[in-house]
């Protein structure tokens, strides 16, 4: 089967400009359609990725072909007997992890942002020339997964520019592209090399990022079994000031990191930020198995020009997210205590929603592609998060099948029977799988209690679960500070982000975007408000004047309790044998204090 074509060049950096070909040497004989994806995989939510197509033509032989533009991401060019060739340039000016970026200082690409699929042929093989800028660039590599196409002319060198391949589509755009000047270090975890590349300004300790990592990533190995599922891995992460997230792929995540979030030379104990980095790390690299290949069956494929629904997003991310940290404290990167902070707030975000008690996880699964990632003001109120609440449930399953197994069995146990009837056969998990999968190794009941957890919206009995493991769960409030029930926006004025539902300021009127400018009288801005509610009551009546647009407006209020939504975790001390056996099993043997 002939390959489709493909070369990507940093045309004009500081235009942010990317110019790709794609010559397909057989193409349609009624007319060659091609599409460029309007989602990318991991990230559920349609993002028009051709609102970024600048230019675009097509021809054959030298000469111009028709082209015509069928809907928002669908061309067609005109039937010809030769081979064709599609040409377009791509504005990349999104410093994230889901699109494109390019200046003078360095690329980056996913291929779903910038490689179109040709119709008919999404399974052919193919290859592409990643091609370095004119203007810049004299000492830029080039760092991805994709395969150097070993053989053919022109092939890539080891992190050089040149030829790659892909077995299809589908791969090609699962391996994302990072060219420029960047750092590069390696380490070995079950038996295969693993990249780190950190592309921006930094003054990160390599040495104990890359001895971190790689005792995580050997964590993950061998809960699922060595070997690893790909014969390479890279993290790569674009530091900068301000920004954080991360995106899976078969063999690589793509990161974006504060640059005071890595470990500097001379740091002892570990810090939040750097907690936080390594947790995020550890999120996606757990996907190579739970979700790049334990799937959803209705992503099997996915198809790129829709949304794909699925009610068990709570499964692949929520359980992920429950391991992301507990693989830190399991492999020993961080203490017990640690954990528990992490675990702490992990609980305390889920009751600081108030959409919980009207959304499922499963549905907010359902919802993700309208609701999750399209949130507004009102979204607290509406929706529960499916990586926080799903991680509780997780975390929930993960204990009870402890104990009512006195330790013999685990979420662990699942999750290698997931892989074993899922991942390693590439059969697409269907809707009832995972509690198929809880059934076998908990017992039906066990299973019939996590679709509950799942379907319903009541908060889970975390204490009441925790504490056969030596750990005490209080829920109580996180301020002595009676509540206005808002949250602000970050800035010197006290706008409102979010009135909470059925809070003292909704109740009396006051709506997000409103600006409260005095309270009694007094002029307040968002550092002052907390300090004049330090001095008040709950059931005091406050009066609040504030703009809505530029429209003064006067409220009163009565001020409520500060709510109950902040979890407090503290080890016992001294656990008698079943519960230390309970708590080392579940945890590992890390010491309470974090790592130095």
């Amino acid at each position: 089967m002939s390959p489709i074509r493909y070369a990507i060049h940093p045309s004009r950096p500081e235009a942010h400009l990317f110019e790709v070909r794609c010559t397909v040497p057989m193409p349609d004989p009624d007319g060659q359609r091609f599409f460029l994806p309007v989602w990318i995989p991991g990230s559920y939510m349609i993002r028009e990725f051709a609102r970024h197509i600048v230019s675009i033509r097509a021809e054959a032989g030298g000469r111009a072909v028709a082209l015509d533009k069928l809907d928002k991401h669908t061309w067609r060019a005109a039937a010809v007997p030769a081979a064709l060739t599609l040409i377009y340039e791509v504005y990349a000016w999104d410093l994230s992890v889901r699109a494109a970026h390019l200046d003078q200082t360095h690329g980056f690409f996913n291929g779903t942002s910038v490689f179109f699929a040709v119709e008919g042929k999404m399974g052919s093989p193919c290859l592409v020339d990643i091609q370095p800028p004119v203007t810049c660039g004299q000492n830029w590599r080039v760092a991805t997964t994709l395969p150097r196409a070993k053989g053919e002319p022109g092939a890539a060198q080891p992190w050089g520019f040149g030829l790659y391949r892909a077995a299809d589509y589908f791969e090609l755009i699962d391996h994302p592209v990072e060219m420029g000047v960047f750092t590069l270090d390696h380490f070995e975890a079950g038996g295969v090399r693993h990249s780190i590349v950190l592309t921006g300004r930094h003054d990160c300790d390599t040495a104990r990022l890359r001895s971190d990592l790689a005792r995580v990533c050997q964590w993950q190995i061998d809960l699922f079994g060595a070997p690893p599922p790909m014969k390479h891995y890279l993290f790569l992460t674009q530091v900068v000031d301000e920004g954080y997230g991360g995106l899976e792929h078969r063999a690589s995540t793509a990161l974006i990191t504060r640059r005071d979030n890595l470990p500097y030379p001379g740091m002892k104990k570990i810090s939040d930020g750097y907690m936080a980095y390594l947790g995020l790390c550890s999120h996606e690299y757990f996907h190579l198995w739970n979700v790049k290949r334990i799937r959803p069956a209705a992503f099997d494929p996915c198809d790129l020009t829709r949304e794909n629904h699925t009610r068990l997003l709570w499964a692949f991310e929520g359980i992920t997210s429950y391991y992301d940290d507990l693989a830190l404290v399991r492999s020993g990167v961080i203490g017990t205590g640690d954990y528990l902070g992490l675990l702490e707030k992990s609980i305390s975000s889920v009751l600081k929603t108030p959409g919980r008690t009207l959304q499922s996880v499963g549905q907010s699964s359902f919802d993700a592609w309208t609701h999750f990632y399209r949130q507004d003001e009102n979204s607290p109120n509406a929706i529960v998060s499916y990586y926080a609440k799903g991680a509780l449930i997780a975390l929930a399953l993960d204990l009870r099948l402890r104990l009512e197994s006195a330790g013999a069995r685990s979420l662990d146990d699942v999750m290698r029977a997931l892989w074993r009837q899922y991942g390693l056969t590439g059969e697409g998990v269907p809707e009832e799988g995972v509690f198929d999968r809880v059934a076998e190794i908990g017992g039906s009941a066990m299973a019939r209690w996590l679709r509950k957890a799942v379907e319903e919206t009541n908060d889970l009995p975390l204490a009441k679960w925790l504490k056969p493991f030596g750990v005490r769960c209080r829920i109580e409030a996180g301020s002595a500070t009676p509540s206005l029930g808002i949250k602000l926006n970050e800035g010197k004025a006290a706008r409102i982000a979010t009135a909470s539902d059925g809070g003292p300021a909704q109740k009396a009127g006051l709506s997000a975007g409103d600006v409260l400018i005095a309270v009694d009288g007094l002029r307040v801005e968002s550092d002052s408000l907390p300090k004049i509610l330090e001095r008040r009551r709950a059931g005091e009546r406050i009066e609040i004047h504030a703009f809505r647009r530029d429209e003064l407006m006067r409220f009163e209020l009565e001020l409520a309790p500060a709510p109950l939504d902040t979890a407090k975790l503290s080890l016992e001390t001294k656990p008698d044998k079943a519960t230390k056996a309970l708590r080392d099993g579940w945890l590992g043997n890390a010491g309470v204090e974090g790592k130095c």
